[in-house]
Formats: C-alpha cells, structure tokens, sequence
C-alpha cells in the first residue's frame, strides 16, 4: 500500500516494452481464492478494454490492468488480502507500522529506500502522515486527524456497549495483550470511561484508544 511511485515505474516499464501481456503467477494455495479473482477481474478488464465502444475509457481500464498486473509482479497478493479484511472489518485506519516515538519513526522514514506515499503510521498510538517527494527527498510524518474522524463516525454506527470493563488502564492494557486472536475493535471501559481496543494483526499491534479523542468531531 502506499507505493505511488514504484507503481508509476512500473508502468513506465510496460509501456517502454510495449505492454506485452504478463499472466498472473500461480496462486500458492493459502492465497489460491484471491488471486482467482484477481485473474478473473483481469480478464473482465481486458475483454472490456479491446470492445470497440470502449475506446474513449481504453487508458483507463489499462491503469486498473495494469494495477492488477502490479500487485501479481511485486507478489502483494497477501498485503492486499489483509488490507481487504482490514476494511470489510471496519476497523480503524490502515497503518503501515507503528513505533513508540517520534524519534523511532524519523530514523525509519530516513532509512527507507522505498518509502511508501500516502500512508499512514502510528507514533506512541497517534496517526501521522507519511509524506515522501522522490524529486526533493522530502521526508515527513505530520500529525492527522483520521482517527478522530473515523471513532466520531463509529459512535454514530456502532454505539458504545462494553464487552469488558477495567478500573484503570494497566488492567485494560494487559487483558488487550494477553487475547490471543483480538477482534479488530471491540468497545471496552475503563474507570468508567469508553475505549475502543483495535488490534492490528499485519503489524502485530494493540491500542487503547479513548473515545474522548472524537470529541468535536
């Protein structure tokens, strides 16, 4: 997720080898059900890109083929998957990594050879931009407000009924840990207080996230 400008590179190399077909690798089993819709989301793509009245729309449906062909070439098959299963979940916003400090985050962001475009990261359980310009370095994790956002809307949606409750946050913080298989988000409280406990298996992260935070929003 994230990788605007590998994708971009990407697709300048199929146009410099003039778009010659590429099939979709072979599906390993633990992925075989995705990456046979991929396949036949491609050939739906492609009979609908070469039908005459699809002329006007013909590099439009070429960037979604080629977006396929992308995901099969760099084998994401399983990022997509639990990207698919983080949003059908309604869990809370896609994050790519999580560090403890801003500090840990910086020296990461400064490392990356590759650093993923339009993502988010999490820093001491607060979401952050991650904004990379590849023509000047620019390398930057500026605060956001999706997580804010998004728990205003899930009050509305979901209203607040704990499935655990806790005196103090030491008590919540262990319970959330010691869940060997977590929902994405389960509304707790804690001193009486709402929490939402998301879980982020892709990274292997838990946080506690006070609906206080959507105060405003």
């Amino acid at each position: 997720m994230g990788q605007r400008y590998r994708f971009e590179d990407f697709r300048k190399d199929l146009e410099s080898a003039h778009r010659a077909p590429r099939a979709l690798q072979q599906p390993r089993e633990d992925l075989a059900l995705l990456e046979e819709r991929l396949r036949e989301t491609e050939g739906f793509f492609t009979k609908l890109r070469d039908k005459p009245e699809s002329s006007k729309d013909r590099e439009l449906i070429q960037v979604i083929l080629d977006a396929l062909h992308f995901i099969s070439a760099t084998a994401q098959h399983s990022a997509l998957g639990e990207y698919l299963e983080h949003v059908k979940a309604g869990a809370p916003p896609y994050v790519v990594a999580s560090f403890a400090t801003k500090e840990e985050a910086e020296a990461w962001l400064e490392k990356h050879p590759h650093p993923p475009v339009s993502a988010n990261v999490l820093i001491a359980n607060t979401h952050h931009d991650v904004v990379y310009d590849r023509n000047t370095n620019i390398r930057r994790l500026p605060r956001n407000r999706d997580l804010e956002y998004y728990l205003a809307e899930l009050e509305r949606e979901e209203p607040p009924t704990a499935i655990a409750s806790f005196d103090n946050h030491e008590e919540a913080e262990a319970w959330l840990q010691s869940q060997p298989n977590p929902a994405r988000w389960a509304w707790v409280s804690i001193a009486g207080e709402f929490y939402l406990a998301a879980y982020y298996p892709h990274i292997g992260h838990r946080a506690l996230y006070p609906l206080s935070m959507a105060k405003g929003y």
